[in-house]
């Protein structure tokens, strides 16, 4: 199992704007130097705790300061963008990294960006799927480009000159493109069928209910199957909140501290989850109420926590419940304690994993 490191990012509201930047750039820097395989970046426009609005501006500027950290965008909000720009910008940034992106796409984020860009009312998932398809047009063609979709249409024509290069569009560094990543968190999300349908990575969100995550996999499983494949199970990338301390004790003290930086990465949802009317997708087991779920319950029950010990137990019990897969996404929290949250990454590469991997090893031995 690989670790990975998530960022949406969700700080502190009184957070500077700067420091926060600051802060997000010194993490993935120390993901990359504790052998973290990949590191994912949100996209927001309209939130002041999530304050990323450009995921691939932001891992350009450290490009140079990592090694082999793979850099996917957590993710591209498709509807928002011409698919030209998306394209472009998107094998720009492979070349820049040598290779190292993971474009990952979706339908949109917070309620105040698609009012922001007038996509509150627009058929987003339709529009992420034209977006991508078009971006893959411009990366496999050469012009002249003549795209006629439902929702985009242009073309490079009139204006193509080989002799001067004109017209023509960069191509990618990774052949024949960059992997291309689908989030999901809804149960049974035909978001995973299409990444299933497309062979494209999925990746289930960290605030969602084991049941939840486990029937993404079904999903990708099954559809995999009608395309005539099998799917392979390393594939699949899960989030989870993880805080790894030094005793159990101290683990949860910092996980339960009343506004601390656990607290409110899950109270920030709840209130989002409770004003979009969205609470039910997110209940701890099937069937339980929405309207009773609370945030200390979300933060409880999705968060993996506890001496190295017992999160390795934590992660092979999840594991057990959800399937096998093949990278662990740590969701990133809002550095209140600079020293507890470095330590919590480095115990969590360093002594968690190995001893997750040797469990998983022994298990595949016995089988």
């Amino acid at each position: 199992m690989k670790l990975a490191i998530f960022m949406m990012p969700i700080h502190a509201r009184e957070k500077d704007y700067h420091t926060a930047l600051m802060e997000d750039r010194e993490a993935i820097i120390l993901a990359d130097q504790l052998g973290y395989s990949e590191a994912y970046i949100g996209e927001h426009y309209a939130s002041g705790p999530e304050q990323i609005t450009s995921p691939m501006m932001f891992l350009a500027s450290v490009i140079n300061e990592t090694s082999s950290i793979k850099m996917g965008t957590g993710v591209i909000c498709l509807p928002q963008y011409h698919p030209g720009l998306v394209a472009g910008q998107a094998a720009m940034f492979d070349h820049l990294s040598k290779g190292r992106l993971i474009m990952g796409v979706g339908p949109g984020g917070l309620p105040p960006d698609f009012e922001l860009f007038g996509t509150m009312e627009a058929e987003r998932n339709e529009m992420m799927k034209e977006s991508i398809d078009i971006i893959h047009q411009i990366w496999d063609g050469d012009p002249p480009y003549e795209i006629n979709g439902k929702y985009w249409q242009f073309a490079v024509k009139d204006w193509v000159h080989d002799d001067i290069g004109l017209g023509y569009m960069c191509k990618p560094y990774q052949k024949p493109h960059p992997p291309v990543a689908i989030s999901a968190m809804s149960p049974f999300s035909s978001s995973i069928r299409y990444a299933a349908e497309k062979e494209y990575i999925p990746i289930s969100a960290n605030f969602i209910g084991n049941w939840s995550v486990k029937s993404h996999w079904q999903v990708y499983a099954e559809e995999a199957e009608k395309q005539g494949r099998t799917a392979n199970p390393e594939v699949w990338r899960v989030a989870r909140n993880i805080h790894v301390g030094e005793t159990d004790s101290e683990a949860e003290s910092f996980v339960k501290e009343a506004n601390g930086s656990c607290d409110w990465y899950f109270d920030y949802l709840y209130r989002i989850f409770d004003r979009a009317d969205m609470k039910g997708a997110f209940v701890v087991n099937k069937g339980d109420d929405g309207d009773a779920l609370t945030h200390e319950q979300l933060r409880d029950n999705y968060t993996l926590y506890g001496s190295p010990d017992t999160v390795v137990e934590k992660i092979l019990t999840f594991r057990e419940e959800v399937g096998h897969f093949g990278t662990l996404m740590q969701t990133a929290q809002d550095w209140t304690d600079v020293a507890v949250m470095k330590r919590s990454m480095k115990l969590l590469a360093e002594e968690v994993m190995p001893k997750v991997n040797a469990a998983i090893g022994s298990q595949e031995a016995a089988e």
